[in-house]
């Protein structure tokens, strides 16, 4: 294994590395600190680190000696902290003070900042930093036996150089011979497969924890060597899924005529406010799958006294899909990712440009998933563009590729294509494959080739040929997730046997070519000769020629562009 990379994040910290045998990247699962190891839900990100962090006393020699100068550089001994999941599970009723959920906003511009205190000493931004990476270092030297000394980290595009310079000092402070930094952008694009052989303008909405930001940039292949991109717009605002989290705990417990505020000592309603976000945040979740979830009121014993005074209440309250889309529509989240798309537009104008000049549309953070999200970007920039299968991992993934580098090469199409038939008898649809996911594009325009019989519906003669294409998901073992053409969030399968999501994408306009003469129901030899391929620009191409009369009909023109 080579390629070490790390993407911080406000929420959660992402650790990947390049598989030398398999030649892709992956993520590095560590089961003792990582969310929920094994899981599968796409919402419990299993192979991602939260960010939290919370410090230890020294307690023994090997923990004092652990924290001096000499050895940070040279041993991992003793645990200076707990991180990851450690951390949240040890702070789940009442926050200690030793407890930090965070550090990534505050590195570049407060490093000086208490964050934690423990034992009348208090921690900055900084040495919290510093400490949440030397336990990552430390974990991961301990479940994979390499002790990382090459690494790339990713930072926010046109991050302060300060920001930098406190990771570079922390990395050479843990032992880091080399250290470079990817601009997340850069990672992003690389991680969802984009070949960077030439000039690209790729707009990234990274819509996270913390902040909704868009950024637009021109990825050259000579930036793209030093982990960098020029940036032509940005918009952003300070909302992210722990805004929409607190939204949904006030809307709950109005409905439910909870306070949020009951009698109580400053601990328990700490406690009673974590116990509400956290069911909160789980109904947010489920309801991106599923068409209702049960919000649950079920104060622990240690909140008996509140538990007491809700006896009048109702316990439970369903909450559907379209509850939590009417919450965001009336809280103007929607509203909001408009107009930052028109700010990108308006920017683009300034410079001459418009939104066709937009190569890719890359969705990153969890918060992409809220429902609807994709369906904005999508009617506004197009679904060819729109890619947002790996929303937790990209950064991370481009990253590790990036520091093997491995990441010139070439797309792939990350979806399977097919044309819908009926059965002569049954009517039932059949789908045909013409180009399989994960296909290695430009192709010949004859990829796939075949004669073909019209059907002649209805028992009457085919003037019209037509050929509905559609992209096919959920037959990889790779994607958990994919948007169907409603633009609803639907989770697949994990066996082969599982049902597909299928999008028809030129049901508007499948023409492919007119038939002089008709083709008539009785005749069943062959009429036409048709080809697929993939051209350097992802469309599919198609070439059609009439074995009757011996015209083409189309030759490699351009039917509907594919991911």
């Amino acid at each position: 294994m080579s390629g070490w990379a790390i993407d911080f994040g406000t929420t959660n910290t992402g650790l990947a590395r390049w598989d030398l045998d398999a030649d892709r990247a992956r993520m590095v699962e560590l089961p003792r600190i990582c969310r929920k190891p094994g899981r599968v839900e796409p919402l419990e990100a299993p192979r991602l680190i939260p960010s939290a962090v919370h410090l230890l006393p020294a307690e023994g020699v090997f923990d004092r000696l652990g924290r001096t100068r000499f050895f940070l550089k040279r041993a991992f001994w003793g645990r200076q902290a707990e991180i990851g999941r450690p951390a949240m599970d040890l702070n789940q009723g009442w926050a200690h003070p030793q407890y930090a959920t965070g550090f990534k906003p505050e590195l570049g511009r407060a490093p000086h900042k208490t964050m934690a205190r423990l034992r009348g000493q208090t921690f900055s931004t900084r040495e919290v930093a510093r400490i949440f990476m030397r336990e990552l270092l430390a974990e991961a030297k301990r479940h994979t036996g390499q002790r990382i000394r090459d690494l790339v980290i990713t930072v926010p595009v046109e991050s302060y150089d300060a920001y930098r310079a406190e990771l570079a000092n922390m990395c050479k402070a843990l032992g880091v011979k080399r250290v470079r930094f990817l601009d997340e952008p850069v990672a992003a694009a690389i991680g969802y497969g984009l070949g960077l052989r030439g000039s690209r303008k790729v707009l990234v909405v990274d819509f996270g924890g913390g902040t909704l930001d868009l950024a637009l940039v021109e990825l050259t292949p000579r930036e793209t060597e030093t982990g960098g991109c020029r940036v032509l717009a940005k918009e952003g605002r300070p909302i992210g899924g722990n805004t929409v989290d607190g939204w949904l705990m006030r809307h709950f417990a109005r409905e439910l005529g909870v306070p949020l505020d009951p009698k109580g000592d400053a601990d328990e309603v700490e406690l009673w406010h974590r116990l509400m976000l956290a069911e909160s945040r789980r109904v947010k979740e489920a309801v991106y799958f599923s068409d209702k979830a049960t919000f649950t009121l079920s104060p622990p014993a240690e909140l008996r006294s509140i538990a007491a005074r809700l006896g009048e209440h109702k316990p439970f309250l369903d909450v559907t899909r379209d509850d939590l889309v009417g919450l965001l529509e009336s809280r103007k989240l929607y509203a909001m990712l408009e107009d930052c798309a028109e700010g990108i537009q308006k920017q683009l104008v300034r410079q001459g440009m418009s939104e066709r000049d937009i190569d890719d549309v890359l969705m990153v953070g969890g918060s992409t998933l809220l429902p609807r999200v994709f369906s904005v970007f999508e009617k506004r920039y197009g679904r060819d563009r729109v890619r947002a299968w790996q929303p937790f991992e990209a950064v991370a993934f481009g990253a590790s590729a990036f520091a093997a580098g491995r990441y010139g090469q070439s797309d792939f199409l990350v979806h399977e294509y097919a044309f819908v038939t009926y059965d002569p008898k049954t009517h039932d649809k059949q789908y045909t494959t013409i180009v399989p996911q994960g296909t290695r594009f430009p192709t010949q325009p004859d990829l796939w080739k075949r004669q073909l019989v019209p059907t002649c519906a209805l028992g009457e003669p085919e003037r019209v040929f037509k050929l509905v294409v559609c992209e096919i998901a959920g037959r990889g073992h790779d994607r958990r997730f994919a948007w169907d053409a409603q633009g609803n969030l639907r989770q697949l399968g994990e066996d082969a046997t599982a049902e597909p999501i299928i999008v028809p994408l030129n049901e508007t306009n499948p023409t492919l070519g007119y038939l002089d003469p008709p083709h008539q129901p009785e005749d069943r030899a062959a009429r036409l000769e048709i080809a697929f391929g993939v051209d350097d620009n992802r469309w599919l191409v198609a070439t059609v020629k009439d074995l009757q009369s011996g015209r083409l009909l189309m030759e490699r023109e351009p039917v509907v562009r594919v991911l």
